[in-house]
């Protein structure tokens, strides 16, 4: 049975080496990768809550009290996704060799009911990315690839397996040769979008399904800094097509840049994050990032789960929450009511740790773990997916 790029060759026209596979994840070098835009720089005189606060808020006794007296936490829904991509081959067009790259992507929410986990939603795709010079007219890309891809998943191969491919993208060459990138790296964007758009579908089946309301939070893990793509379905290329689908959501990033923090005076104030008490959470900041466009608006604060005396770093134990502002809040601020109980909701959900088995212990929250868990195990193993190509 052939081989997907002996398929892909023979219907692209082009020359497939069968070079050395790996996974990128193997490779990479040690760095520090922030959740949020990395050239934000956010001041906290621009107030996004009705109160305007100038100190660190005590929630210790607001989150005690809820557990006293048996509130039910308003997060009910937590929602992750994460891709594991691989180089699978060198092709050929033109006397020009070029990299393919492919990906299994993981998108999942687990829904907390009666204190048990249970799975909500899960998807998992699969994704091809090619140079777009395997399309040689360069006209219609998305019949073209469209058909290869249907040509794709008639393979018998993975038709026995009851595998599919989701899509077949273009990377674009031309960007590498005028930015420098390199496009491998353009060609893994492309799979990061496509984890991105698959993130947008699952929150706007969850809001289709009137699962979410202000009762009924859903946690996103990370950033809700979504960049404007340039491709992908229309609908959700732009955070403001769809902003008002995260009305009941909330992004908590376990890693962020405290450095683009700035006082009123435009001076760096990241000691503020760094010296914030335990179970405190700072003043809500608003600001607009132009990763994602100035026609939205979130609001972010930083909360201190652990106490520093006992993490490695000073950072380690502090989470920073992101709320889209809606059309109200946007011009009153989030309700200061509202965001000390999301607050104290998300404090109370720092137990039981996973001290141990993730290096990022100190900033986990245990459900959110459980659902990264629930989705790493939904993974093809890597040889299988490589054995594929």
């Amino acid at each position: 049975m052939p081989k997907i790029m002996e398929i892909i060759a023979k219907e692209t026209g082009g020359k497939s080496y069968q070079t050395y596979k790996y996974s990128y994840d193997s490779i990479g070098l040690p760095s520090i990768d922030y959740d949020d835009d990395p050239n934000r720089v956010m001041k906290w005189k621009d107030s996004g809550e009705t109160e305007t606060p100038k100190k660190a808020i005590p929630l210790k006794a607001l989150a005690d009290q809820l557990i006293s007296v048996g509130e039910e936490p308003i997060i009910k829904y937590f929602l992750d996704g994460s891709r594991h991509v691989f180089k699978v081959d060198d092709i050929a067009y033109n006397k020009q060799v070029f990299p393919v790259v492919a990906g299994q992507i993981g998108v999942g929410c687990c829904k907390r009911e009666n204190k048990r986990m249970q799975k909500e939603l899960f998807y998992r795709e699969l994704v091809l990315t090619l140079p777009d010079k395997a399309n040689p007219d360069s006209w219609d890309d998305a019949a073209y690839y469209a058909a290869k891809l249907k040509k794709l998943n008639a393979s018998p191969e993975l038709k026995r397996l009851n595998l599919q491919f989701a899509a077949i993208k273009p990377y674009s060459t031309s960007k590498a040769s005028i930015q420098g990138a390199k496009m491998d790296s353009l060609a893994v964007g492309i799979i990061q979008d496509h984890m991105i758009e698959t993130e947008k579908r699952m929150v706007l089946e969850l809001v289709k399904a009137k699962k979410l309301n202000q009762n009924s939070y859903l946690l996103k893990d990370g950033s809700l800094e979504y960049q404007k793509m340039s491709s992908g379905k229309i609908e959700f290329r732009s955070l403001q097509q769809i902003k008002h689908n995260y009305n009941w959501v909330i992004g908590v990033s376990k890693s962020f840049n405290p450095e683009l923090c700035l006082d009123h005076t435009g001076k760096k104030n990241s000691n503020y994050i760094a010296d914030l008490p335990v179970f405190h959470r700072t003043p809500v900041a608003r600001y607009v990032s132009s990763y994602v466009g100035n026609d939205v608006e979130f609001g972010v604060w930083y909360i201190r789960l652990r106490d520093k005396r006992r993490t490695q770093t000073p950072f380690d134990g502090v989470v920073k929450v992101e709320k889209i502002l809606m059309d109200y809040e946007s011009q009153h601020g989030i309700d200061t009511d509202v965001v000390n109980l999301i607050s104290a909701n998300i404090i109370n959900e720092r137990n039981p740790t996973c001290y141990g088995t993730d290096r990022r212990w100190a900033n986990h929250l245990y459900p959110v773990y459980v659902t990264e868990s629930f989705i790493k195990s939904k993974y093809l193993g890597e040889n299988m997916f490589l054995n594929l190509f």
